[in-house]
């Protein structure tokens, strides 16, 4: 059972983490290298992710700039920053692309609030769905009779203490984007 344990809290934790990932994707007004995650560039033949062929930096809170380790590639990572639909407009200069973050407006912050609600109740739907899967592996061997009633209504236990601990950790960073998204 201890191993059991082990594999639920690492899934239930993966998927916790998959959550933090995509509200971090969530832009919110202010620069955030993961807000290019979707970029994807053509160079050298293959398909690469944009920090892959150039470095990200963020000089401050509204803009971005992106530097190209080949020069040649400038006209390609413009194209696909157009191409991911960001919602800004990439400023090619001939050395660097320069973006600049434009300021949220009261109802694209309430649209980016639903979204981050609606990837929160995705991980929550996930979470359930690995707590459903064990309760009835727990439920199967105690009808086997591998472990008594007693232990499966303890194990039972357990497994809804972690399930609420990871859909808390959620919430916890709902609340959090949400702030972030409303007040800036």
């Amino acid at each position: 059972m201890k191993t059991l344990f082990q594999e639920i809290e690492k899934k239930m934790k993966a998927s916790a983490e998959a959550a933090s990932r995509e509200l971090n994707k969530i832009h919110a007004g202010r620069a955030n290298p993961s807000v290019l995650d979707p970029v994807k560039v053509e160079a050298y033949g293959t398909v690469n992710n944009l920090n892959q062929v150039a470095s990200i930096n963020i000089p401050d809170a509204k803009h971005i700039i992106i530097q190209p380790w080949d020069k040649s590639l400038l006209g390609a990572i413009e194209k696909a920053i157009f191409k991911a639909n960001l919602g800004f407009t990439p400023n090619n200069d001939g050395n660097v692309i320069r973006i600049q973050l434009p300021p949220l407006t009261g109802e694209r912050r309430q649209e980016l609030v639903k979204q981050a609600k609606q990837l929160a109740e995705d991980s929550r739907i996930s979470i359930r769905n690995i707590r459903k899967e064990y309760k009835s592996e727990i439920e199967k061997s105690e009808k086997k009779s591998e472990i008594s009633e007693d232990e499966k209504i303890q194990q039972l236990k357990k497994l809804q203490e972690l399930t609420d601990k990871y859909i808390k950790n959620i919430d916890e960073l709902l609340k959090d984007k949400e702030e972030e998204l409303l007040n800036m």
